[in-house]
């Protein structure tokens, strides 16, 4: 899976970075929801008045996303019966 990185400066002008956002082909489903999600997720940083340095988009996805859908974004493989 191919991940990205954005980096933007907050309002007080500090530099703040999001980490594994996952690049999704255009035929994909989960696209829309992605870039939505992404919005939001942008939106809420810019406002708060201290944001950290670093932002895990994977990591908030897991909070607002049920695990199916999260699952097949990122396909998480589980290795089982692996001796």
């Amino acid at each position: 899976m191919l991940l990205k990185s954005l980096e933007f400066k907050a309002k007080n002008g500090q530099k703040v970075k999001i980490i594994e956002i996952p690049v999704l082909e255009d035929d994909n489903s989960y696209r829309f929801m992605l870039n939505l999600r992404l919005q939001t997720f942008l939106l809420t940083i810019y406002g708060t008045k201290q944001p950290k340095r670093v932002y895990s988009f994977r990591e908030y996805l897991k909070r607002v996303l049920k695990w199916p859908d999260f699952e097949a974004i990122y396909q998480i493989n589980l290795l089982r019966n692996n001796a």
